[in-house]
């Protein structure tokens, strides 16, 4: 019975009631909104930005994400976005490179770089077609179990409270966070229909009692908070400085390959099947028209939010009114100051304790992608010695300080780039080598002798 009642969830088009959407609208804003709220954040410190542009970068950061996740469920003019259930937000495959370009430049010089690199990812989605041989199974594979390798430190850095917390590693915070884990572990694995499919959300509310009871929320935010604000075009302004450009560039387009892994690893886990061209082409000029735009608004740039795929494949509910209701909460949101300071009150040991399970489940979808492709020598030198590589070198401090900042920045930061960068170098190097083939041995043939 919980299943026909449920069943639209599973379509995309389905019609669906309110309520069987709401829980589960909800718990994508809930998973979703720290990741969202701290990059502009950390934005803002290294640019030196007061209390007032901190917090309209944090609203059209939410609006930003509404907007692009609204793109990617209904795509414009039919080809900007890619008609698949994946919420987009403040992509932290940038956000070091973004510290570096904030701190030795200005705010203004970020939202220079990203006009420029946008328009770039609009070219590469719209030729996707082109050169979607560099990104088979093997390459998204090892890009997806990247991804969920480098958010098992991110789930547990809020399990303890939040890296830079005066209070990080806390029992209080460690008590709300297991308590969170097992209320999630229990409706996922215990409970049926709705409570299930919502187990993250169920968790959370059970884990923020938790938090409220211990005195760990605070709801000054809240009170100090008002309750409309309108964003403004080009309130940071725009510079346009080579280096900034040409460094941001590089990363949008590595995390242009980290999307295509998030993308592959929506169908794949959820819907079970490779995504299209058209999918995949509309989803990263989708991408680059929303950060175009959010170079004039000054939003962070968006990318997919890991957490979010992974409640998409934990789930199975690919309904686009889910993901549809929650971009609608994000953007008012970010209208309303009110909304999103609610949301700022969630605890990072709260969420950690929510989202470690779902990070799994990313990194055992890559594995499933990897072996999809086939455990040959090759695919698994390809496998192994670029997240060798990548994971190796960013849990290896200062091993690339003989290079300028820039290298550290880009190549030392993040598990992810430099994985995917030698996932597609050994791919082309290995796998698309050509292949002599051997000649066929003759047969003996005897003689008779007349």
């Amino acid at each position: 019975m919980d299943n026909k009642k449920t069943g639209g969830l599973f379509d995309y088009d389905a019609k669906v009631s309110f309520g069987e959407v709401a829980p589960l609208g909800i718990q994508h804003v809930v998973a979703a909104i720290a990741g969202i709220i701290t990059p502009g954040i950390m934005v803002a410190k290294a640019a030196h930005l007061g209390t007032h542009d901190t917090t309209l970068i944090i609203q059209t950061s939410l609006i930003m994400a509404g907007i692009a996740t609204l793109v990617q469920l209904f795509p414009i003019f039919g080809r900007f976005g890619s008609r698949l259930p994946v919420m987009m937000g403040a992509s932290f495959a940038c956000i070091p490179i973004l510290l570096v370009i904030g701190g030795q430049f200005n705010i203004a010089s970020i939202f220079g770089a990203q006009i420029i690199g946008s328009l770039v990812i609009v070219l590469m989605g719209f030729f996707l077609k082109y050169i979607r041989a560099l990104f088979p199974p093997i390459v998204t594979g090892t890009v997806i179990l990247s991804i969920g390798f480098s958010l098992f430190p991110v789930a547990v850095a809020y399990m303890a409270g939040g890296t830079g917390s005066a209070h990080f590693g806390s029992p209080k915070n460690w008590i709300v966070a297991i308590v969170t884990f097992v209320a999630v572990f229990y409706f996922n694995y215990f409970a049926k229909g709705l409570l299930r499919l919502s187990s993250i959300l169920n968790g959370m509310v059970i884990g923020y009692i938790v938090a409220l009871v211990l005195g760990m929320v605070d709801f000054n935010p809240v009170k100090s908070a008002g309750f409309f604000q309108a964003i403004v075009p080009m309130h940071f302004h725009a510079e346009f400085h080579i280096v900034p450009i040409l460094t941001l560039t590089i990363v949008f387009l590595v995390d242009a390959v980290q999307s295509i892994g998030q993308f592959t690893a929506t169908t794949v886990g959820a819907m079970d099947r490779q995504p299209t061209d058209k999918e995949l082409s509309g989803a990263l000029m989708g991408k680059g028209i929303i950060n175009f735009l959010g170079g004039f608004f000054g939003g962070i740039p968006v990318g997919t939010f890991g957490q979010n795929v992974g409640l998409v494949i934990d789930t199975k509910a690919i309904n686009k009114r889910i993901l549809g209701l929650s971009s609608i909460i994000l953007v008012v949101a970010g209208v309303v100051p009110k909304i999103s300071s609610i949301l700022q009150t969630i605890p990072y040991a709260v969420i950690g304790g929510a989202t470690v399970s779902v990070f799994s489940i990313i990194a055992m979808t890559g594995i499933r992608t990897i072996v999809s492709a086939g455990l040959t020598p090759i695919n698994t030198g390809i496998v192994g010695l670029s997240l060798a590589t990548g994971i190796g070198v960013a849990l290896t401090p200062n091993c690339l300080s003989g290079f300028p900042s820039w290298v550290t920045t880009i190549f030392g930061s993040s598990e992810v780039i430099l994985t995917t960068i030698m996932a597609l170098v050994l791919n082309i190097v290995l796998n698309h080598r050509p292949v002599k083939k051997e000649k066929p041995i003759k047969q003996a043939t005897t003689q008779h002798i007349s």
